[in-house]
């Protein structure tokens, strides 16, 4: 039972349901009702959680001395892999990313010949992006860019959909932006992807900072009913974030000691990153060759947490 409260105001940003009696509880998580919308199955966090929550100063300074820290050439790799998927819709042209965090994937593509752009909210990535890899962003709020209509050949969110609570009002800005046969790319967490179905309102992807939870047919919805063409939907698992978010926790546990349960800062996972990725430059590249080995075969085999979908515009 949704207790009335978090019911107020409540809609569906799928289908447009408004009606609190078809909302469900989905999952209870850390204080938190995760909803689902029984008219199209559509899994979200009600606005009554999110009211207060900001991503302007989503990281601090200690994450961002973290990261000046780490391997460039090594992010940059990950990124690379992406775009071996991304050329075989547009092999160059003009790419929006619409919160480019760090920067690194709008860095591969302009070295691999992309005219790129993007925008992101945060300071910390903001700076590092701009002032550090010297690329052409901005710091700004989506809703308050300017739109150029017909003028993207590619528009991208890598893990960025999930934070918006105006999921639709993105979707319908970005098909205005793109050329007719232009393509959208988005990087979800999946809420019926291998990982979550196993894990549910344990799975390290559920929690507040994400109020989006897309399955394929909510995701291909969106999209189809506001000017795209799904073409694929790809299995997707950051091995990154699993170093971090699984492993570095597991690690933390099994060394014991009286901070063992204490919260694990941005900065720390950074650090832990590093630390792992200290290693000369003929052991990165094999570690490289490893890397896409694996997220190649688990990607073929369905087994991930989020999902690749491209979109064409219609």
């Amino acid at each position: 039972m949704v207790k009335p409260e978090v019911l107020e105001g409540i809609e569906c940003k799928v289908c447009g349901n408004k009606d609190p009696k078809k909302f469900e509880a989905a999952f209870e998580k850390d204080d938190l009702t995760i909803v689902r919308c029984s008219v199209c199955s559509f899994v979200f966090l009600p606005w009554y959680f999110r009211k207060d929550i900001t991503y302007a100063n989503y990281k601090d300074e200690k994450v961002l001395e973290q990261v000046r820290k780490g391997n460039d050439w090594l992010k940059l790799q990950r990124h690379f892999l992406r775009y071996k998927l991304l050329r075989k819709y547009k092999k160059d042209g003009k790419l929006f990313d619409l919160g480019v965090g760090w920067g690194h994937f709008l860095e591969a593509g302009r070295q691999l010949g992309y005219d790129v752009y993007g925008i992101e909210i945060s300071e910390m990535p903001y700076r590092y992006a701009k002032e550090d890899l010297k690329l052409p962003v901005d710091k700004m709020d989506f809703f308050d860019m300017k739109v150029e209509e017909g003028y993207y050949d590619m528009i991208t969110m890598w893990d960025v959909l999930e934070h918006i609570d105006e999921c639709k009002k993105v979707v319908v800005k970005c098909n205005s932006m793109l050329k007719k046969g232009g393509y959208i790319v988005i990087q979800v967490p999946q809420i019926d992807s291998f990982f979550a179905k196993r894990q549910k309102a344990k799975w390290n992807m559920m929690g507040l900072d994400h109020v989006n939870y897309f399955s394929k047919p909510t995701m291909t919805k969106i999209l189809e009913e506001n000017g795209f063409k799904v073409r694929t939907i790809e299995s997707s698992i950051e091995l990154k974030l699993l170093l971090m978010y699984s492993i570095l926790p597991w690690v933390k546990k099994m060394k014991g000691g009286k901070n063992k349960e204490a919260k694990i800062s941005s900065a720390e996972r950074q650090e832990y990153f590093n630390k792992t990725t200290n290693r000369p430059k003929w052991v990165l590249k094999l570690m490289m060759i490893v890397h896409d080995i694996i997220y190649n075969s688990l990607s073929t085999l369905k087994i991930g947490e989020e999902m690749i979908v491209i979109a064409e515009k219609v």
